[in-house]
């Protein structure tokens, strides 16, 4: 998670996303590097619009729980919340592959 943290940090600081840069986040935070995990970081990154896929992730537990807080019906209420645990389990896997 915290090569993830280091892609977001630099990207809040409008900084170039780099292996160098990401290595210099990493370890100013104290964390033991991996070069390959950080090498594998860049290269999915490349030509991604972080502020775009972090908004994606961001709106669908929001768009998710919308229906279950109009809900009134227990049991229809319980169904809606197992599909919204679906989605938003889908919207964080798609994020969490942008960044390794």
């Amino acid at each position: 998670m915290e090569y993830v943290y280091a892609a977001m940090l630099l990207h809040a600081a409008e900084k170039e996303m780099t292996e160098d840069n990401i290595t210099a986040v990493l370890k100013a935070a104290g964390v033991d590097v991996d070069a390959s995990r950080v090498k594998a970081l860049v290269a999915s990154l490349a030509g991604v619009d972080i502020a775009e896929a972090m908004t994606q992730a961001v709106a669908a537990p929001a768009a998710a729980a919308a229906p279950a807080a109009a809900g009134g019906d227990a049991p229809a209420a319980a169904e809606e919340e197992e599909e919204e645990e679906e989605e938003e389990a889908g919207g964080f896997e798609g994020l969490g592959s942008l960044f390794g």
